[in-house]
């Protein structure tokens, strides 16, 4: 992994956790992913009219990705509707790298080495403990189903990490796959919205818009430079390295929602940037 590519998914981290923290603002969370969705399709097409149509082998992951962007979009709003922007986002972005590293080695034949693999081990246990002893050190009984929702979300990255990592690579055309998977899975939500709300969304959407949009701009640049990453190095240490949002959404959580910033989250930084030496200072 180059300075380059390291600072690009560094980048796409503090942007991901930003329009996180936008969508969870919006207490209507149909509305919120209908805005993000919908303008993230509009920035597709536009995108799709000024780059080359992806090869023909990528259109299968394109539309698997997209059913799984889908599925995830959905997960992710019930995570937050059923728990805290602080515990829930950590969940959900902290199970994915573990399991992208089995999945890359199963199905695209990636092998990390000791340095690496341990990297992204450390970084994982930091991010999923900070969200695990954060629930423990709070007194409470953990929320079951919003926990399960976060992991399940988690399970979602992680696969559409991997069907896009093959996708994009095998594209000839990261612009074109990205605006087309905008395209694709920006499109579901807002029709469904349309189907479940009737007349009653433009008024809903309305009070609403330039957060919406404005995390619509976000979210495809997030993704957009995850994807190009993606054809420049190994998936597991991107996926990790692109964790790190989670300690952009604890800062956020703390100074925006006003979320306890303590012990928990001071040692899962510490764990975070020895995951990424790790994973920066290997071969």
């Amino acid at each position: 992994m180059t300075p380059l590519v390291a600072v690009a998914v560094l980048v796409a981290a503090l942007t991901h956790a930003s329009w996180n923290a936008l969508a969870h603002t919006i207490k209507d969370q149909l509305v919120a992913f209908t805005l993000i969705g919908g303008g993230a399709a509009v920035i597709g097409a536009v995108l799709a009219c000024f780059t080359p149509l992806p090869h023909p082998a990528a259109w299968p992951y394109l539309v698997v990705s997209a059913l799984l962007h889908i599925g995830y979009q959905a997960l992710l709003m019930r995570s937050f509707s059923l728990g805290d922007f602080g515990q829930m986002y950590p969940i959900a972005r902290g199970t994915a790298p573990l399991v992208v590293t089995v999945l890359a080695a199963v199905f695209v034949g990636e092998s990390l080495d000791a340095r690496q693999a341990a990297g992204v081990v450390v970084a994982s246990a930091g991010l999923v403990g900070l969200a695990l002893w954060g629930i423990r050190g709070s007194g409470s009984t953990p929320h079951w189903p919003a926990l399960l929702a976060a992991l399940a979300t988690g399970l979602s990255i992680a696969a559409y990490t991997v069907v896009d990592g093959v996708g994009v690579r095998d594209s000839g055309s990261p612009l074109g796959y990205i605006a087309w998977l905008m395209i694709l899975e920006g499109l579901m939500i807002p029709a469904y919205a349309l189907y479940a709300r009737r007349g009653l969304l433009l008024a809903q959407l309305r009070p609403h818009a330039a957060r919406g949009l404005l995390g619509a701009v976000l979210s495809m640049l997030a993704y957009g430079l995850v994807l190009w990453a993606q054809t420049r190095a190994a998936l597991a240490p991107i996926a990790a390295l692109r964790e790190s949002s989670i300690l952009v959404g604890a800062a956020i959580g703390a100074v925006f929602f006003k979320e306890r910033f303590g012990t928990p989250r001071i040692a899962a930084a510490g764990l975070m940037v020895v995951g990424i030496g790790l994973m920066l200072h290997a071969g």
